[in-house]
């Protein structure tokens, strides 16, 4: 199917991408990503930092060291005092899908 003179079927794309695949796995090729979607981290309020921390069972103390911030900082997070950043945030969220990481 061609649209305003570009194809747009869906063997095409497959084989455009098995072509990308085959020449980067040869070394021929570097591939690069021109748009990334990505959804922000969602919030995370008092009592759900807590339950991560819990969950992992680990002490206020013990939980900052793991995610390399300020025992004060895990305190206010869990008091409502401060909100985590994004970048906490995303690191939260691992530690709530996937404790055995920052265990490990």
């Amino acid at each position: 199917m061609k649209r305003k003179g570009k194809t747009t079927s869906a063997f095409t794309k497959i084989r455009t991408g098995l072509e990308d695949a085959i020449a980067f796995h040869a070394g021929d090729r570097q591939l690069t990503v021109r748009d990334v979607e990505l959804k922000p981290p969602a919030p995370m309020g008092a009592k759900e930092v807590l339950a991560v921390r819990r969950r992992m069972r680990v002490s206020q103390a013990a939980f900052a060291r793991i995610l390399n911030v300020s025992p004060r900082t895990v305190q206010a997070w869990e008091t409502n005092a401060r909100r985590p950043s994004d970048a906490a945030l995303k690191l939260l969220a691992v530690a709530k899908a996937h404790p055995e990481v920052l265990l490990g």
